[in-house]
């Protein structure tokens, strides 16, 4: 907690004082450590009622600030449904959490048509049964406060039996808590084992069964001895002057109760019935106001939470869509962009195969030329001029005159330079008699051939050409 507001708010609402400058001078002597400020006054009880002396004063100027204040009923009257507000010693509220843990207060209960403000609740987040959720989550320890519930009620049904209101064993915040939760009043029981009318009224009326079923049905039921430190202090607070003392009561702030009734020394089953009874029903609206408020709130929350779900819903099926339209966008421009890179290098390649056709023919033109200019000017007729016709596979003739001592050689490179032939691979063939002129004769000349005076030669291309 940095914000000082909020330091001074954490502090109200742990000490129970309610005078915010007060609250302040003490943080600001302990140079804002809130949590040193905290264990100083705690642990000087001097302290602690030094403050709450000069809380009482600077409240004592304020008519309107009254401890016990909210009377209701007329003047001499029995008491109304609240009778007055009690406000808690710090040691109770600080020995068991109840309604501190975790927050600065939880607001007020609203007695419907009898509080001017009501008595409403602002709901603190606990565990079943009011317990609180997780123990690291509790300010102090509460230790103490629930061995000594455990002790009296173990010692109860020691001495009173097993019929008899179901006390439960924890402390009176918690207790407190409890009858928040479950939308019931707190049934209070200070006992005093040395008074002597304790044990008739233990016996005869708190363990009568009628009575039993009616606390047990209708209320929460706590009970602290007067022997015990927070029983003594519950007495001090609700000042019972006669025992057996007993009271119902009710949250109203984190440091205040409403005392709706109590009753203060022996009384009959009939009598605390009488007056158990009274107080539920005066009580009911209220109870039934608190409780159909919490179940709307509940409703509204679980709206919102079902709202909310549906809309993170739709939220998460939008984004689904929408990155499924981006993944098809981009596995689309994927595609386009593959296929235009293989357009590219299909056209690169159909141009690189162009230009390296061109380049052949180029050489095979360059080739046919240097052939033609090897075999050299064509000789006139005469008796040492042998006369060739080669018949191509397409039908066509082409007819040269060479000398008779040229080589086959120089025929094939006559053959080649036509460019009349889109292969390589071939041979020069006479018919009658058939004899094929391969490579191993290509350095013989025409006449030792036999081609001279005249040759009529055909190509027989190769079977690997075919």
């Amino acid at each position: 907690m940095g914000d000082v507001a909020d330091k001074v708010a954490y502090f109200q609402a742990i000490t129970g004082l309610d005078d915010p400058d007060l609250c302040a001078e003490i943080l600001t002597a302990h140079n804002w450590d809130l949590e040193l400020a905290l264990s100083n006054f705690t642990s000087n009880p001097r302290a602690a009622d030094d403050a709450n002396a000069s809380e009482a004063t600077t409240s004592s100027t304020n008519p309107e600030q009254v401890e016990t204040g909210l009377v209701v009923g007329a003047a001499g009257g029995p008491p109304g449904l609240a009778w007055k507000i009690v406000t808690l010693p710090f040691s109770i509220i600080s020995g068991s959490l109840g309604l501190v843990s975790g927050a600065v207060g939880f607001g007020v209960w609203a007695v419907s048509g009898v509080l001017s403000y009501g008595l409403g609740m602002i709901g603190l987040n606990s565990g079943r049964n009011g317990e609180s959720s997780s123990s690291s989550t509790r300010l102090l320890s509460v230790s103490a406060a629930v061995s000594e519930a455990m002790d009296f009620v173990a010692c109860f049904e020691r001495d009173f039996g097993s019929i008899r209101p179901n006390f439960v064993a924890e402390g009176f915040m918690d207790a407190l808590q409890r009858s928040r939760n479950e939308y019931k009043l707190l049934f209070v029981y200070l006992h005093s084992p040395d008074h002597p009318d304790t044990p008739v009224f233990c016996e005869r009326t708190l363990c009568n069964e009628d009575l039993v079923a009616f606390i047990n049905e209708n209320f929460v039921a706590w009970g602290g001895s007067i022997r015990a430190s927070e029983g003594f202090k519950m007495s001090n607070s609700l000042k019972a002057s006669r025992f057996p003392f007993c009271a119902v009561v009710m949250a109203a702030t984190n440091q205040r109760i409403a005392l709706l009734q109590q009753a203060e020394g022996p009384k009959s089953p009939e009598e605390m019935l009488t007056v158990l009874q009274r107080v539920i029903e005066e009580s009911a609206p209220v109870l039934v106001t608190a409780r159909v408020e919490a179940e709307e709130r509940r409703n509204n929350i679980r709206l919102r939470e079902e709202q909310d779900a549906a809309y993170r819903a739709a939220l998460e099926a939008d984004q689904a869509r929408e990155c499924q339209r981006i993944e098809e966008q981009e596995r689309l421009e994927r595609e386009a962009a593959e296929a235009e890179r293989k357009r590219k290098e299909e056209e690169e390649a159909r141009e690189r195969a162009a230009h390296e056709a061109a380049e052949r023919e180029a050489a095979l033109v360059k080739i046919r030329q240097e052939k033609l200019l090897s075999l050299g000017p064509e000789p006139e007729k005469g008796p040492d001029v042998t006369q060739v016709l080669v018949r191509f596979p397409t039908g066509e003739r082409k007819e040269r005159r060479f000398h008779c001592t040229t080589t086959l050689q120089s025929l094939y490179d006559y053959v080649n330079s036509l460019g009349c032939l889109a292969v390589d691979n071939y041979s020069l063939v006479s018919n009658f008699p058939r004899t094929a002129y391969g490579a191993e004769k290509l350095s013989l000349s025409l006449k030792d051939a036999g081609l001279h005076p005249q040759a009529s030669l055909f190509i027989e291309l190769s079977s690997r050409e075919l």
